[in-house]
């Protein structure tokens, strides 16, 4: 387990993690994925799959865990994890009056956000941030493995309630597009495992052994490719190759800044004044940031959607071509394209949004500023100034351009 070190009194608590010393016993690397609940998911996947370029990994049935009369009235049951890379899932969409029936909502909700899900480094790091929280007195909804996508976890909220997963670990999709079979499943871990706990794939040898087929998980078929995106075919002319940032309206700018800077360890980069509101950037790694938190009373002077404390999800795309190609097809699929003023996304320069079925604002664009050793992001009169009514055809490279976290490939 890592190591508690008290250091001199008055000095901040130190953990061993990975023989690094660091103030938490556990440090995020990245946005792993997302999810929200909408309400038809049947319609909300047309949008991400089809329109988007997502692909089911597996479905998820919440049947049965509301009272049966009570689920009369609630419509489907059955949410989707999705993915566009070989992540299990980096994007899920459960059915929003089923899940808000299943966790005891009453009343008005504008909370749609289903996670927000951060990975770190260990498996030991999941055991001992999960210990941590708790003797902090920090509230943790659940805690265990998650099955499908078999990564472990445990789940804390922010102050305005939404919810925040730390993972390590998550099942990887390969070359045959398949997932694991739901046969695999044969455990339920409701918290955190005794450690060292067997590899995963020391778990498929055993299912190999028991007789399960392990090609009979879930597997989509891809529509048409006809779109030459850097020398590939795919079935539309750009691909999702990065998730994040995300975006939230939020009630106490203090505290929420205070839960992902002070709890969850991730860095403040900046903050920005736009028409009196004060909005805050934080990053896990080196992109600019990886959330941003604005005030709620912004929501309704931007004109967004006010059924919902999401501002938006990220999804990025390989390159500007990409995104030029991007905006002009999902026009052509009859997708509402939203443009909001550049200087509430500082780190992005061109950027666009597309809005889900529910409402939901999806920001398109393929550039996020990368913070180096020294902590310090670039100079705000450094910056491009963008014009959203004129995008030039092309548009010059930056010292970071294509940097930070690289989509390796291959597109389809």
């Amino acid at each position: 387990m890592a190591i508690s070190e008290r250091a001199a009194a008055g000095q901040q608590e130190e953990f061993v993690v990975g023989g690094v010393r660091l103030p938490r016993p556990f440090r995020i690397r990245r946005l792993g994925h997302f999810g929200i609940n909408v309400m038809d998911p049947a319609v909300t996947r047309d949008f991400y799959c089809k329109k988007l370029g997502f692909r089911i990994s597996d479905p998820l049935d919440f049947a049965g865990r509301v009272p049966a009369e009570q689920a009369k009235s609630l419509g489907t049951s059955v949410g989707y994890f999705a993915r566009h890379g070989t992540d299990h899932h980096s994007f899920v969409f459960f059915p929003r009056r089923y899940y808000e029936a299943m966790v005891g909502v009453k009343g008005p909700n504008e909370n749609t956000l289903n996670q927000i899900t951060w990975q770190v480094g260990s498996l030991r790091e999941v055991s001992d941030g999960h210990d941590w929280f708790k003797r902090q007195g920090k509230p943790i909804r659940r805690a265990g493995r998650d099955l499908p996508g078999s990564n472990w976890h445990f789940y804390p909220p922010d102050p305005d309630g939404h919810t925040n997963e730390l993972y390590y670990g998550i099942e990887q999709v390969g070359w045959d597009g398949l997932s694991k079979p739901q046969s695999m499943y044969k455990v339920k871990y409701m918290q955190p495992p005794a450690l060292p706990h067997k590899s995963e794939y020391s778990e498929v040898q055993v299912a190999v052994a028991d007789g399960i087929d392990v090609r009979t998980g879930w597997r989509v078929e891809e529509a048409e490719e006809k779109y030459d995106v850097g020398g590939v075919l795919l079935a539309r002319p750009f691909k999702v190759t990065r998730i994040g940032p995300v975006r939230l309206f939020v009630k106490d700018m203090e505290r929420v800044t205070s839960f992902y800077r002070d709890d969850l360890g991730l860095t403040v980069t900046e903050e920005v004044a736009y028409k009196g509101h004060r909005a805050v950037f934080l990053r896990a790694n080196t992109e600019h940031h990886s959330i941003a938190l604005y005030p709620m009373a912004l929501r309704a002077e931007l004109g967004v959607y006010p059924g919902t404390t999401l501002f938006s999800f990220g999804m990025q795309v390989a390159d500007y071509a990409q995104l030029r190609a991007a905006i002009a097809y999902l026009r052509e699929q009859g997708v509402t394209i939203k443009h909001l003023p550049p200087e509430l996304f500082p780190g992005v320069d061109y950027s666009a949004f597309a809005i889900d079925p529910d409402g939901h604002a999806i920001q398109l664009y393929y550039y996020m500023e990368q913070i180096g050793w020294d902590g310090r992001p670039r100079p705000a009169g450094a910056r491009p100034q963008i014009d959203n009514a004129n995008w030039p055809a092309s548009v010059p490279a930056a010292s970071d351009t294509y940097q930070g976290e690289v989509y390796l490939g291959p597109l389809g």
